[in-house]
């Protein structure tokens, strides 16, 4: 026993251990929202809106301008989109779906500052690059959300910005605790092309209670404007992952805090999800005794 022992501790047994342990890309289904984002990737005045709620905290008109960003999970690149048309000076947009890639790769086209890059959010290979770093939708899909969010915080330089996007808890109670099992026990491991073809059926139903004015909630108040389409695609996006956390705001919050960000802004979003910006410290400065003993 105490021969085994000192055998898992060796160096060899200790580099597999970590790489036991090291975060699953799978686990974020990027192959399942890169079959969804190659049947949806058009811009539309609506994601724009989206993108606005998701963002609260960042302007428009003031803090996009001149501001080079990291979008960590890019999708059909919709969010690069709306921030490089506010003015941002350029972007380095990520993804791990050769079909998510290509969608944004289209939508930036007109953007030649703007890079799409296939990369895992858990292997960023920038340091104090960015101005701002954001995640949008991405993070609660993850095998590793404080290793993802610590890597963005990484990456972007000191007082940079980190803002993500995640699913909240509060208000979806019966979701999370009666509908969501069943997507994990049945609706995360069937063919995809068939989970598409079930969402048309709670889609199809949660429209027409839209129509019929059913709005208790901003978020359904905010989906009765959108058309079938859209709305079908938010259901079936919410049907295909393999994992999904759902998360109250100090658990949101607590993902900057871990990562080392300070300055933290929680924003409630339509009511159902979690809109949290950090900044990343300035090392601060030494002081003139500390100077003098360094020269």
């Amino acid at each position: 026993m105490r021969r085994a022992l000192l055998k898992l501790a060796s160096p060899t047994a200790k580099g597999i251990v970590s790489l036991m342990n090291a975060p699953d890309d799978r686990k974020g289904s990027p192959d399942r929202f890169g079959y969804s984002w190659e049947r949806f990737s058009e811009l539309t005045p609506e994601q724009e809106i989206q993108f606005r709620r998701w963002t609260p905290q960042l302007s428009p008109e003031r803090d996009w301008r001149g501001k080079a960003f990291l979008d960590g999970g890019c999708g059909a690149g919709r969010n690069s989109y709306w921030a490089m048309s506010y003015g941002a000076k350029s972007c380095v947009a990520i993804d791990l779906d050769e079909r998510s890639l290509d969608a944004a790769r289209r939508n930036l086209a007109r953007f030649p500052t703007a890079e799409v890059k296939k990369c895992s959010l858990y292997d960023l290979p920038f340091r104090d690059t960015f101005d701002i770093a954001f995640s949008i939708g991405v993070i609660h899909h993850l095998d590793n959300p404080q290793l993802a969010v610590r890597k963005l915080a990484e990456a972007v330089r000191p007082g940079g910005r980190v803002l993500i996007w995640v699913f909240g808890y509060e208000n979806l109670e019966f979701y999370v605790n009666v509908l969501d099992p069943v997507r994990k026990a049945l609706l995360s491991w069937m063919p995809v092309a068939l989970v598409r073809l079930l969402a048309w059926i709670p889609a199809t139903l949660l429209w027409g209670i839209l129509r019929l004015g059913f709005t208790p909630l901003e978020y359904l108040r905010l989906l009765r404007a959108f058309p079938l389409r859209h709305v079908h695609h938010i259901v079936f996006d919410q049907m295909l992952p393999r994992t999904a956390c759902y998360w109250r705001k100090e658990q949101a919050v607590a993902l900057l805090e871990q990562a080392g960000l300070c300055e933290i802004d929680c924003a409630w979003v339509n009511e159902v999800s979690w809109s949290a910006i950090g900044t990343k410290p300035i090392a601060a400065r030494p002081s003139s005794a500390q100077d003098q003993s360094e020269e």
